[in-house]
């Protein structure tokens, strides 16, 4: 006689972190592991990242475009695949993937209760959930690290062979 045993554990779930991901810093590494942390032991990482156009309506000028941002997020351990967003409809890609949890980072402007009413207008049971704690570093933010590039002299031969 054959018997199967089934493990009716937690179901796997879902957790998509949103953002640019311009110039990784460590507080983008502490975002992405705090928000796959919330989904549990199991769970999946989805990463969606801005596209170049609205990164440029949002923010400013991406130093890096989008498919080379893409492929850098791909490669970060907690990250368990990563998307181009939509260029214009946000909601679009939720409805695809339909996560369980969607993370904010403590940087973001988007108000949970709007980002809630918007998802539960279309069906969709996904949680919303702010990062609150960031990484203390020098250098926790694309912007910091790009004002610091600025600030900086550099001889011009080290560029020679760029």
């Amino acid at each position: 006689m054959l018997t199967i045993e089934f493990n009716y554990g937690e179901i796997m779930k879902t957790v998509m972190a949103t953002g640019t991901f311009d110039i990784i810093h460590p507080g983008h590494i502490y975002y992405l592991k705090e928000s796959k942390k919330l989904g549990g032991e199991d769970s999946k990482l989805v990463v969606v990242l801005a596209r170049d156009i609205t990164v440029r309506a949002k923010k400013r000028i991406p130093i890096v475009n989008e498919k080379q941002r893409l492929e850098v997020v791909e490669m970060l351990k907690p990250v368990d695949k990563a998307y181009l967003g939509s260029k214009t409809d946000m909601f679009e890609i939720v409805k695809e993937i339909k996560p369980d949890i969607i993370t904010l980072g403590p940087d973001q402007k988007f108000e949970i209760e709007f980002l809630e009413e918007q998802l539960k207008n279309r069906d969709l049971k996904t949680e919303v959930k702010r990062i609150t704690d960031c990484k203390e570093s020098p250098l926790n933010s694309t912007c910091k690290i790009i004002k610091k590039i600025k600030s900086m002299e550099f001889d011009e031969n080290i560029f020679k062979d760029c």
